[in-house]
């Protein structure tokens, strides 16, 4: 099984004939493309983003694919932006709406949930490592300080460079004060690898492969940070030694050295360098990430690998959203707002270009598996189930309520087989590549045979409640299995395949049907149309 925009070509048959699962082998044939949920309007530069995206493939003579269907724009931001599956009467009403500006309009509803905040917010705690126990080991009291103050600046759109800032210059308490988690969540307390860190987190740059003599120039403004215990359990204290005596030589990534007199905080000094508005690094760096997570790989790729040699797929693209996160003050929302509402991220799965290099330059939306949480969540909403999250070590012992969601999940320690097998990152080292983004046999294998998710179809309220609102219109009942698993409406050839295996409702009254549609509901989720983000 492969990843990226190619694989929609030869899934497409997958999700148009979905039945064929119910049926015997080959009895059901994929529609044809006008019959295709994915594709819309022709791809056209609505602005900036657009222009500088489609002067790079034409130089390299690559067709941008045409706009996505509104279907799965509805379906796709929703997954991007809150990690949520959309509710059925949203879809209806979407897809009902004839205003021109409805999908902006969508993305700005969106951007103000509170499940932008849990999702991103989890986003960060990957990033930031935000882990209770081996190899981080900020212990439950810490992770709850630190993933809270995370959540709350998410949710506030706290300016990116002051969260920087105060993230890098904080001193006091891991329990009192949450932003010094960001030193303790670190395997290691020496200075280099404490450097590592930062330039891992805010450069985007593996300082591990550079030049010992500029390695150790950056390592230097970490050199004076120490750790101390107290009395209270697991508790730790990070302050500035003040046992120096003398200045500290240091030297900026741009080569540029400092001398940090004493009773001057270096790491101050190097945070008034890194969010300086004519620093490149820094904002770079921070968009860059932000269109990778939204778009599946970076403009630089990996976005988390910033070196000479790796250099970006669209340059001029990666300078126009860093100038426009320096000119709106660092509002991280207007770089989300800028590319969400891109015809570039709305672009269709399904490529018009056979170019190989054309899901690197953006020539389509790239198609890639749910994250981990996002798929349990998504399960757990359609069958109406709960899962349920705990750690009995360390202690205090951890106990997530039920009715929280798995995106809103603090601790990296706090997981389940079932995370673990769909590539929930351990958050041990904060890269982009620590979370497993490819799909293998272990979990299509579960998916198919798993009889806790079969259990649960079975049992599901939600179902049982769309069989209720449908009653004996089983055309009506297909509609809203489809609605509400794959947030669209069958196609032509998708009902007439699945109209097949329901039957005439006669005495047996209004549920008669309920195999046929645990069956297909069994069969839709399997699909790499629901599996995956596309």
């Amino acid at each position: 099984m492969t990843n990226g925009c190619g694989v929609f070509r030869r899934v497409l048959g997958a999700s148009l004939a979905v039945a064929a699962v119910l049926a015997a082998p080959g009895a059901a044939q994929a529609a044809g493309p006008a019959d295709s949920p994915f594709d819309g309007a022709k791809f056209t530069p609505a602005g900036t983003i657009d222009k500088l995206v489609l002067k790079a493939l034409r130089a390299k003579k690559i067709t941008p694919a045409s706009l996505c269907s509104d279907a799965v724009f509805f379906r796709r931001a929703h997954l991007d932006v809150t990690g949520t599956l959309p509710d059925p009467r949203e879809v209806r009403d979407f897809l009902a709406d004839r205003k021109p500006d409805k999908r902006v309009a969508l993305i700005d509803r969106l951007l103000e949930r509170e499940e932008f905040a849990d999702y991103w917010a989890q986003r960060w705690g990957d990033l930031l490592r935000i882990k209770a126990e081996f190899p981080i080991n900020l212990w439950p009291n810490g992770v709850q300080a630190y993933s809270r103050w995370v959540h709350a600046a998410v949710r506030e759109n706290m300016p990116y460079d002051r969260f920087a800032r105060v993230l890098l210059t904080s001193s006091g308490s891991n329990f009192r004060v949450p932003p010094v988690n960001f030193y303790r969540a670190i395997q290691g307390q020496e200075p280099s690898a404490i450097a590592a860190a930062v330039g891992l987190t805010f450069l985007g740059a593996r300082i591990e492969s550079w030049p010992p003599a500029r390695r150790e120039g950056m390592e230097a403004f970490f050199s004076r940070v120490a750790y101390k215990k107290t009395a209270e359990w697991k508790e730790e204290i990070v302050y500035l030694d003040p046992a120096a005596t003398e200045p500290v030589r240091a030297v900026f990534p741009d080569g540029k050295p400092v001398r940090v007199p004493v009773g001057t905080d270096p790491r101050e000094v190097f945070a008034d360098w890194l969010i300086r508005p004519d620093n490149p690094w820094f904002a770079r760096n921070a968009v860059n990430r932000v269109w990778a997570w939204l778009l599946g790989r970076g403009i630089v790729h990996e976005p988390d690998d910033f070196r000479p040699d790796n250099p970006p797929t669209h340059p001029e693209l990666l300078d126009f959203l860093a100038k426009e996160l320096v000119a709106a003050k660092y509002d991280l929302r207007h770089v989300y707002r800028l590319i969400l509402t891109s015809n570039t991220y709305q672009q269709s799965p399904v490529p018009r270009s056979d170019s190989p290099q054309a899901e690197a330059m953006f020539a389509c939306y790239p198609v890639r598996p749910l994250d981990a949480e996002v798929l349990v969540d998504a399960l757990n909403w359609i069958t109406g189930a709960r899962s349920g999250y705990s750690s009995l070590i360390p202690e205090p012992y951890t106990f997530i309520p039920a009715y929280e969601r798995t995106i809103a999940l603090e601790d990296g320690s706090i997981t389940s087989q079932f995370l673990e097998m769909f590539g929930r990152p351990s958050r041990d080292t904060g890269r982009y590549a620590e979370r497993n983004r490819k799909p293998d046999k272990a979990q299509r294998l579960h998916l198919l045979n798993s009889s806790t998710f079969q259990d649960r179809i079975a049992r599901s309220w939600r179902l049982q409640g769309l069989m209720r609102a449908a009653g004996k219109d089983h055309h009506r009942l297909i509609n809203l299995v489809y609605v509400t698993i794959l947030s669209r409406p069958p196609t032509a050839a998708e009902r007439s395949t699945v109209e097949k295996q329901f039957k005439p409702q006669g005495k047996r009254g209004r549920n008669s049907n309920r195999d046929a549609v645990i069956d297909l509901t069994w069969a839709l989720i399997n699909t790499k149309e629901f599996l995956y983000r596309h």
